[in-house]
């Protein structure tokens, strides 16, 4: 590892909530793949002095065009928030059987692809289930593959860390984070994980708007059949409201439910608030405040709102992210130093 700078690469890189997280523990992110062109866009339109991994004029899939280490920079840390919907409880729990499950294995064949070059530190989110998914069995293989790669890795390697009770943001977001470390350069794969410290009272208003007005698209009509399922449920707290299977779930006070990617598929996917002028969805940027992303960072003019949706829902929590790689940061640090 170099004695100065800290360098990392990104793999699913999506819209930059990783990267952003590392750099406010001083680790800058030189580049980034990502196969989503929508993604790309915001990513870049926010975040630069990041090299892209491009084909032509589509960005490479990692899967699709086998991005090969000879186009990226040697790194000290490689982040990777791989795609969840194989191992989460609400998906089809395919696991590794999915296609999008396998993508992991690319993270493994890019390592390894690295040769005695390869990242000093591997960093991996994922949904928590996939600690326990088929009788643990996905987490064994994840273990077997680092491990096989010359990383210390076992099942204190990982933490379950939610939003809501390491940081000020009010959303229930728990995230599994994996960190592997290189045999080659750590005495061992000990890591403190962030543990829960913020016992704050904390305020929906800091982050939601309802106050003010927004555009009428925002509102749910009086017509439009999930106005009544929600109206119902609707008392005078700074309270979401979400419909889940047709059913109207009401959070507690200051309590955001985890934002997911399908809110990008419109309607009641998106939770709603009362404002003074009615039933209306969280906009995209509020999401974003929920999920931790500075003010300054804006969505392309041109990009559509269920993309902005899908693409908050799809993120890590910026601060979350922080935490860790802060974390991360004090053990290279020390150990470096010995």
């Amino acid at each position: 590892m170099q004695q100065n700078e800290l360098k990392a690469g990104a793999l699913f890189a999506g819209i930059g909530g990783f990267c952003l997280g590392f750099a406010q523990a001083g680790i800058k992110t030189v580049w980034a793949i990502e196969n989503n062109s929508a993604s790309v866009q915001t990513y870049q339109h926010n975040i630069s002095g990041v090299r892209i991994v491009m084909d032509g004029d589509v960005p490479a899939s990692i899967k699709d065009v086998k991005v090969k280490t000879h186009q990226l920079e040697p790194v000290d840390l490689l982040h990777a928030g791989f795609p969840c919907q194989s191992f989460s409880m609400a998906g089809e729990r395919k696991g590794f059987e999915d296609d999008r499950g396998k993508l992991f294995y690319e993270i493994i064949r890019i390592v390894k692809e690295f040769g005695d070059k390869k990242p000093s530190v591997i960093v991996l989110e994922n949904s928590p289930h996939l600690r326990n998914g088929e009788g643990g069995a996905w987490f064994l293989e994840v273990s077997k593959e680092l491990k096989g790669l010359g990383y210390w890795f076992r099942e204190s390697s990982s933490a379950e860390l939610d939003c809501f009770d390491l940081t000020p943001l009010p959303q229930k977001r728990n995230r599994l984070f994996m960190v592997a470390f290189s045999i080659d350069h750590f005495k061992n794969g000990r890591l403190n994980f962030p543990a829960v410290t913020f016992t704050e009272e904390k305020k929906l208003t800091d982050y939601i708007d309802f106050a003010g007005e927004q555009d009428d698209e925002y509102y749910l009509h009086e017509e439009n059949r999930y106005h009544k399922m929600i109206s119902d449920e609707v008392d005078d707290k700074n309270c979401i409201y979400q419909l889940r299977k047709y059913l109207v779930r009401v959070k507690e006070p200051n309590q955001c439910p985890t934002l997911t990617a399908n809110m990008g598929l419109g309607g009641h996917n998106v939770p709603f608030i009362h404002d003074k002028n009615g039933l209306r969805k969280l906009t995209e940027y509020e999401c974003l405040k929920l999920q931790g992303f500075p003010s300054t960072f804006k969505f392309p003019e041109s990009l559509g709102r269920n993309k902005r949706y899908t693409q908050v829902g799809n993120s890590v929590s910026v601060p979350v992210v922080a935490l860790l790689a802060k974390s991360i940061r004090e053990k290279i640090d020390k150990e470096r130093n010995k």
